[in-house]
């Protein structure tokens, strides 16, 4: 089936009963309309968590073994799993080359519309063979569509070279989904403007970009409880963030949690663990190390040290 019959067939491709005549109503009408849709999302996204999981499960094992996320998209799908990929490094510290994002038409496409590039499956092998994936990564390809051309040989090329590959789409049975190892589809349905798939099939890939980062980085033990621990606190409002947790999990006062974070050389999983463990600056940076940076294993293995 050629691509043009193909779009005609998605559903997300539909006209919306539900916004007929959008041009003739009121803002408050429009509204209503729009968030009632929506409301459709979170129930859509609910039916992949089963292949949500997979795919959360095997980005932790690959960026615990060295490996990387790498996402890639065009158009609004390239642009959120850019935007996820550039939060990652702030929120959890890691290494910001352990999730990346390529994306059709370069860093100049998240500004401004370079939609022609989607078109070009040669551009997508080409961008994606210049990170070189190998069977430590996970390489995830976005298409609300799950039919772009520069994302379907992106995954193509990413398997090829032995990554572990998800297709992250809005429609079933797509050329994405039968290039990957897994598809997450969430069916949004039908848009409330025809084909603006940045509003409901944006909104559920954000929602399946937020799961797969934050659940993976969980997993590897780079949040403690329901805390942000790994915060890396380069102004006063992360500052602040970290010395809460400071307070929070060791039961400490700010003026103990201030002297914590400097003894730690101001670093909330060190400080986090010569509190909780009871060692010292140098005994926590090395039990950090022996876990990956886990910092439940590393108080762990601090107090069974005891």
């Amino acid at each position: 089936m050629s691509p043009r019959n193909l779009l005609h067939k998605l559903s997300t491709e539909q006209r919306n009963r539900a916004s007929r005549h959008l041009d003739l109503r009121s803002a408050a009408e429009i509204a209503r309309i729009i968030n009632r849709e929506d409301r459709k999302v979170a129930g859509a996204v609910a039916h992949a968590l089963p292949q949500i999981a997979q795919a959360m499960e095997a980005i932790a094992r690959a960026i615990g073994a060295g490996g990387r996320l790498i996402y890639v998209g065009a158009g609004t799908s390239g642009r959120l799993a850019a935007l996820d990929a550039a939060e990652c490094a702030p929120t959890f510290n890691i290494d910001p080359k352990t999730v990346q994002y390529v994306m059709a038409g370069g860093d100049k496409a998240l500004g401004r519309s370079t939609e022609s590039s989607e078109d070009s499956r040669q551009e997508g092998q080409r961008d994606l063979a210049r990170r070189r994936p190998t069977r430590r990564d996970v390489v995830v390809g976005l298409a609300a569509s799950g039919c772009t051309p520069y994302t379907v040989a992106a995954l193509q090329f990413a398997r090829k070279r032995g990554a572990y590959t998800v297709a992250v789409t809005c429609n079933y049975n797509t050329p994405l989904a039968r290039v990957a190892d897994i598809a997450i589809v969430a069916a949004v349905g039908p848009e409330v403007v025809t084909g603006s798939t940045r509003l409901k099939a944006g909104t559920a890939q954000k929602l399946i970009l937020n799961m797969l980062t934050t659940g993976a980085m969980t997993r590897l033990g780079y949040v403690f409880d329901n805390l942000m621990v790994n915060v890396t606190p380069k102004n006063s409002k992360l500052t602040e963030r970290g010395m809460g947790i400071l307070q929070t999990l060791a039961k400490i006062s700010r003026a103990n949690a201030v002297r914590a974070l400097k003894a730690s050389g101001k670093s909330v999983p060190v400080a986090l663990v010569m509190l909780l463990g009871h060692v010292q600056r140098q005994a926590a940076e090395k039990l950090l190390r022996s876990v990956r940076g886990n910092v439940r294993q590393a108080v762990e293995a601090a107090l069974d040290s005891k």
